[in-house]
């Protein structure tokens, strides 16, 4: 079982990333799974940032990220997506992508069996 995020980098405020988050080795179908995003930043806990159902029908978001970011997944190639615009200073973080046994969406970081290694997001104002 292994999740590999890639996209994170420095950008300055008001620009985009698009992170990636490629799924393998697991026995259960990666359509079958929630996906989600964390992140943590330096001394604060790991919260919610996006998910998404088994197809991205059902997505949902954070507040503070609503609006400006989009989680979106290929089941074809194992991938999920965290599509980031109008990036503020506050988003800097390391960011996990986490999957979950789970068919409906939830915010729950106990609830994602499978996490990432993460990957750096600082944006400079």
């Amino acid at each position: 079982v292994q999740q590999v995020e890639s996209g994170g980098g420095l950008v300055q405020a008001g620009g985009s990333l698009r992170l990636s988050c490629a799924a393998s080795g697991r026995g259960r179908t990666f359509s079958s799974y929630t996906m989600g995003w964390f992140r943590q930043a330096p001394g604060k806990e790991r919260e919610f940032v996006a998910a998404s159902n088994w197809s991205g029908g059902s997505t949902y978001y954070a507040d503070s990220v609503k609006g400006r970011f989009t989680i979106s997944r290929d089941n074809a190639k194992n991938t999920v997506y965290l599509q980031m615009n109008s990036l503020k200073p506050d988003d800097t973080a390391v960011y996990y992508c986490a999957a979950a046994s789970s068919w409906s969406v939830t915010t729950d970081p106990g609830s994602y069996d499978y996490w990432g290694q993460g990957t750096q997001v600082t944006v400079s104002s």
